[in-house]
């Protein structure tokens, strides 16, 4: 384990101690007062609507044995009060936590694998991370923690941990950056290049090029691991030899992982995989073609880092994936949800709407609602989603929110009944329909942005 002293955290962020002895180890980082344990350092982070800074005390109090605070000041009486803990002075302690965890993270010299991708980084992260269980101790990106906040403070949980995974999140140029050169990835991996973000960065291709800046902290002997299925990675692939190795996975494009003999199920997926003239059949614990890339992705990476492919497809057979991710709950009615409600892009309504159309149900239900920050291709992208409903046979859909309308208007103008569509102006209206018209033996897909809050729904329907 390799503890941070309060000297390298005035060293790192060019702090100034206030009070403290400068030996302190610093093992347990927290933003939240709340949650706040014995023997923590609490990190006074200064967002929009306040300065973290100020609770201060609460933290002491309730056991912190130090702080990291900005733009506050702090009394003699307080010094005094807490001379046996440590108070820490930056700019800015956002930036403070940054630099930090890029140096906690250049004491490990350890396998590091950075996700990223417009569609599937959580259930890829999670999928790499328990391939890489079966042969280390393995620290990963729990919740939402992908940001400039999320993915210093998981590097900050390193202890006597093997290797790392990370995703990393973005909606805009140098975000993706940033996470890259503070995580230092031994291997990158890219899921997908879709539409999300688009409204702000404009095209896909500009997509393409923010999530590519992860190869600006990818050490030079690294390896890339993308889909070759998705037409811009594909393209981009075949125009590019950087000094980086390039590792391909994909079940269309001649790729080097590829899935044969794909049986999509329920609840799970079957497939096969060839490596050193062996066939290796692969079971994945969730349906739906998606997962079959993920798990492709997790197989490159597993060999990448030197574990054997019967350990990799043990460790696919065993993963769990992060709540709110095509979840499935089924219900005290025997209605089966598919609980896809943390966040949603065209990309992943696609595939979503496509597992709930493999499943052989009364009723398929689809609860769509906004997918946000799609600006002027919101129309469109929406219509498209439209598109997919007819397309995969639902019977019924039930939208929510004011761009998901185009999903209704265009499934209607392409064939499907009126009698079938139910608009909503809330989540409110769209629990009492799901309960008036579904039954036993229905599947219902629950999915929007995560700004639309269709937890409610789930929570009121399971």
């Amino acid at each position: 384990m390799k503890n941070i002293l309060v000297k390298d955290i005035i060293r790192e962020c060019k702090g100034i101690l206030i009070c403290g002895n400068e030996n302190i180890e610093c093992e347990n980082f927290s933003k939240d007062t709340r949650q706040i344990k014995y023997g923590d350092i609490y990190l006074g982070i200064k967002g929009e609507k306040f300065n973290g800074s100020i609770f201060y005390k609460e933290a002491l109090e309730k056991g912190a044995k130090g702080c990291i605070l900005q733009d506050i000041e702090i009394k003699e009486e307080d010094i005094i009060k807490y001379k046996d803990k440590f108070i820490i002075m930056v700019n800015d302690v956002t930036k403070a936590i940054q630099s930090l965890a890029s140096y906690k993270r250049s004491l490990y010299n350890i396998p590091v694998i950075g996700v990223t991708g417009s569609v599937g980084k959580t259930s890829t992260k999670d999928i790499i991370a328990s391939v890489l269980s079966k042969k280390y101790n393995v620290l990963k990106t729990e919740g939402n923690y992908n940001n400039e906040i999320g993915l210093p403070l998981t590097i900050l949980k390193l202890k006597d941990h093997e290797a790392m995974v990370v995703e990393m999140g973005m909606s805009s140029f140098g975000e993706i950056s940033l996470l890259t050169n503070i995580a230092k990835p031994t291997i990158a991996v890219i899921t997908i290049i879709g539409s999300s973000h688009i409204g702000e960065l404009g095209s896909r291709e500009n997509i393409l090029k923010a999530k590519l800046e992860i190869l600006e902290g990818l050490e030079k002997n690294g390896s890339l691991i993308i889909n070759n299925d998705n037409d811009l990675l594909n393209s981009w692939n075949e125009n590019n030899n950087d000094y980086h190795k390039h590792i391909t996975y994909g079940i269309e494009n001649k790729s080097m992982f590829m899935a044969k003999n794909i049986k999509i199920q329920k609840e799970s997926s079957v497939f096969d995989m060839e490596y050193n003239n062996k066939t290796y059949t692969v079971k994945v614990p969730i349906g739906g073609k998606h997962f079959v890339y993920n798990s492709l992705c997790a197989i490159c990476a597993g060999i990448e880092c030197g574990i054997e492919v019967e350990d990799i497809i043990k460790g696919i057979s065993e993963f769990k994936l992060t709540k709110r991710r095509m979840e499935i709950i089924n219900n005290s009615n025997n209605v089966m949800i598919v609980n896809d409600s943390y966040n949603a892009s065209y990309e992943s309504m696609k595939v979503a709407l496509e597992y709930i159309n493999n499943i052989n149900a009364s009723k398929k239900i689809a609860v769509l609602g906004d997918i946000l920050e799609l600006g002027k291709f919101s129309k469109q992208l929406h219509e498209k989603v439209g598109e997919e409903v007819v397309k995969n046979n639902i019977d019924i859909l039930i939208t929510v929110g004011k761009e998901a309308n185009y999903i209704a208007d265009k499934a209607k103008e392409i064939g499907m009944s009126k009698k079938c569509i139910y608009i909503c102006n809330n989540n409110e209206e769209a629990i009492n329909y799901i309960k008036k018209i579904s039954s036993t033996g229905d599947v219902i897909l629950v999915k929007a942005s995560n700004g639309m809050h269709f937890d409610e729904i789930v929570e009121q329907i399971i």
